[in-house]
């Protein structure tokens, strides 16, 4: 009887671990840092590359993340997650839903985590199309927007001033978030949009 569910639970354990491997290759396929087809990336490799095409690509992303290390990109792309995690809860909570806004608010959002992004990040990768690349491609995830609008949005901050004032905002808003844990309400994500768009 011992031995019976000795064995039932190794069997089940070594289910569970077959099941987590599979979930995290699948994770690892399709989360990127930059997407695909955004400012001249690769896509991603996949198991059948050689070595060789795999150095060579290597070589194409750290000069498109130039200034910045691997655990430094991947703690980057973290803060960026969990700011727009909490900013995007935030809105829902006051009964913003950004996933069924109109475009126009998506790319205020766009461009206040375009802010946020540069106040968390190294100066050398600031304003780099590889920065504007991983901001798209979170953005795209949290609200729905396409990537090539938020890219648009993000490349032309600076002639609209509500995309720029959204943009100082965010700017502000994460590096008090950075400090304190928390954003200010006067420059969170939800007080950018509605202040700057009739809702």
């Amino acid at each position: 009887m011992v031995n019976g569910l000795v064995t039932m639970t190794e069997l089940g354990l070594i289910a569970l671990l077959a099941l987590l491997a599979a979930r995290v290759i699948t994770l690892s396929r399709t989360e990127s840092f930059v997407p695909a087809g955004v400012a001249g990336a690769e896509p991603q490799a996949d198991n059948s590359r050689s070595s060789a095409r795999r150095i060579a690509s290597s070589g194409k992303e750290a000069r498109r993340y130039k200034g910045m290390t691997t655990p430094d990109r991947t703690e980057l792309f973290t803060q960026l997650h969990i700011l727009a995690g909490l900013q995007e809860r935030d809105c829902r909570v006051k009964g913003l839903v950004l996933s069924e806004s109109p475009e126009a608010v998506r790319t205020y959002a766009a461009a206040w985590l375009y802010g946020a992004s540069c106040a968390l990040s190294p100066k050398p990768v600031r304003h780099s199309e590889a920065l504007a690349g991983m901001v798209a491609g979170i953005v795209s995830r949290k609200t729905g927007i396409r990537q090539p609008e938020a890219l648009q949005a993000i490349s032309t901050l600076t002639g609209s001033s509500v995309l720029m004032a959204c943009y100082r905002a965010g700017l502000e808003g994460a590096e008090f978030w950075q400090a304190n844990h928390y954003v200010l309400a006067n420059s969170s994500l939800y007080e950018a949009v509605t202040s700057n768009a009739f809702i």
